[in-house]
């Protein structure tokens, strides 16, 4: 069958912002940031999104566009038919599918407070994230959620991703900047903005082993790297499209993005709460959501603004939910010879099975959302990384200078020698000290 690609360079890069943004920036990132000592844990995380997150883009990008296949297509194919490659591709659709097993349930969650939001029923109730979070309802909401990210993907790439993102992608960054100014403009929001921007060389010198395994994590999930995101989405691309530049615009926009949904969190929780709350500063996935939805009930026209700031959060979990579908759909399509349609169909129906166990646990879940997650993302790119450079080596340089201006072709030498050499080094120990291994 004949295989889809992006109609224009907008619609690809809006829909790899939309995939990197989700949930990881305006869920995951506050959270990580008011566990990890704020200021201190955004420098470091800015630092390996410069420094190991955007040469880890541009070596998916090469894999992707070169192959034109999914990560296990991708893996096998350009290594001549190695099964052991084509393992470590396998490995990255497996991820997908464990990262939409718990991505769907918070899909769920947020569905349930844009549903709130407007009655307002959550206002007043301290223990509703309590009451709705894991259950049979949870499980009904993540498989409206997943059902949304079917019918999208089941559309597909141009039809479906393509017009879903370019219009989702868009709304979030203008809602999300129409928030994070109100926000700011909040009275006590000084000290929000302090614990959030100013640098807190004290915290992390005290504790930097933690600070870093958390940013990197968060890092890799918020670009999707390590599962085979950009890998898939690259394959759709044409060979005039600049990687380096393409890569480049969606780190910053998805950077962008996430230091926004820092300026509504933190100014509004310290405005209005006088700080964090024991909640948030505990952690755990909940925890912002509890803070920020107790905070909306606190200023006039606040379930009106409670539904904007959840609306947003919604369309960012979509347009990352649909593009962790179609890696596992774009294998079985690529490999398997499988209709789009059904591909979709028969993995929504396992993802509602694996979803629901993790909706139902909450031990489970928090397990596989945390250190799961965070180690498969790592080994995953550490695996695409060791590829891009070794496997393909010179052939990765020619097809990073495809369509790539100048400056770009004279970084090219020196980006092979990062993936090949500084930057799997860097993740393996990263992985190490997760695992307590180093």
């Amino acid at each position: 069958m004949t295989r889809e690609s992006w109609t224009t360079r907008l619609g690809f890069i809006l829909a790899a912002v939309g995939s990197a943004v989700g949930l990881g920036n305006l869920w995951r990132f506050p959270w990580m940031t008011a566990e990890n000592g704020g200021s201190a844990f955004l420098v470091v995380y800015l630092g390996i999104i410069l420094l190991v997150g955007v040469p880890g883009l541009l070596a998916e990008f090469v894999i992707g566009r070169r192959s034109k296949r999914n990560p296990a297509g991708a893996l096998y194919r350009l290594s001549n038919g190695s099964g052991s490659w084509g393992i470590v591709g396998l490995l990255g659709v497996f991820t997908a599918l464990v990262l939409l097993s718990f991505y769907s349930v918070v899909g769920g969650w947020i569905l349930r407070y844009v549903g709130a939001s407007v009655t307002g029923a959550y206002f007043g109730n301290p223990g509703y994230f309590d009451a709705i979070s894991f259950g049979a309802e949870a499980a009904a909401f993540h498989v409206a959620f997943l059902g949304l990210t079917s019918l999208i993907v089941v559309g597909g790439v141009r039809s479906g991703i393509e017009k879903a993102t370019t219009v989702m992608t868009p709304l979030i960054v203008v809602m999300l900047a129409a928030l994070a100014v109100w926000a700011i403009s909040q009275s006590g929001a000084d000290a929000g903005l302090a614990f959030y921007l100013d640098f807190d060389a004290d915290y992390l010198q005290a504790n930097p082993i933690s600070v870093l395994q958390a940013a990197a994590g968060q890092a890799l999930f918020t670009l999707s790297l390590g599962v085979g995101t950009m890998i898939t989405y690259a394959s759709y691309l044409g060979e005039d499209n600049s990687l380096a530049f393409d890569g480049s615009v969606i780190a910053i926009l998805n950077t962008g993005v996430g230091v926004l949904a820092g300026l509504v969190v933190f100014p509004l929780l310290f405005a209005l709460q006088g700080g964090l709350s024991e909640t948030a500063a505990g952690g755990g996935p909940g925890a912002l959501f509890v803070s920020v939805a107790s905070a909306f009930q606190q200023v006039p026209f606040g379930q009106l603004l409670a539904v904007g700031f959840f609306g947003v959060v919604l369309l960012a979990a979509l347009s990352s939910s649909i593009s962790m579908l179609e890696i596992p759909v774009a294998y079985l399509v690529d490999e398997h010879d499988v209709s789009r349609r059904s591909a979709t169909l028969g993995l929504a129906g396992l993802i509602l099975v694996t979803g629901t166990v993790c909706a139902l646990n909450p031990d489970l879940f928090t397990t596989v959302s945390g250190p799961v997650v965070d180690t498969l993302l790592t080994a995953g790119l550490a695996g695409f990384l060791v590829f891009a450079g070794w496997v393909l080596g010179g052939d990765a340089l020619a097809e990073y200078g495809t369509g790539s201006g100048r400056i770009a072709r004279a970084l090219g030498v020196p980006w092979l020698w990062s993936i090949r050499t500084v930057l799997p080094v860097f993740l393996l120990v990263t992985l190490g000290l997760s695992l307590g291994l180093v």
